[in-house]
């Protein structure tokens, strides 16, 4: 399984942030990890196919907001809060709290139950 790639905080740019929080999918993970647990991918209960859901990771890995560990075959996600706190500060928490106030238009993602 190739190494996940994440940008040093100094390239993240606010453009990349912002695009990769546009997507009710993306912001969701966003609220659950909000959290700062690290989480499987195989724990995230998602609305859309697996591979959809690998492609919103990208996105969020790509635009410096979530960072990715693997372990074997599985991998681990997790926000990078303090580093987008540095990077653009209020920004996470900001969007977090509109996220979860009603008629956010969030796409509700929950944690699978492990067997």
């Amino acid at each position: 399984m190739a190494r996940a790639t994440h940008p040093d905080i100094e390239s993240v740019q606010l453009t990349d942030v912002l695009h990769a929080l546009a997507d009710p999918i993306r912001l969701g993970l966003v609220q659950l990890l909000s959290d700062d647990e690290e989480r499987a991918w195989g724990q995230l209960d998602a609305p859309v196919a697996p591979s959809t859901l690998s492609h919103h990771l990208k996105v969020l890995r790509s635009a410096g907001i979530t960072q990715t560990r693997m372990e074997g075959t599985r991998c681990f996600v997790r926000l990078r809060r303090d580093d987008l706190e540095e990077r653009c500060p209020g920004l996470l928490d900001a969007t977090v709290a509109v996220a979860s106030s009603p008629g956010s238009g969030l796409t509700p993602i929950g944690i699978k139950q492990e067997s």
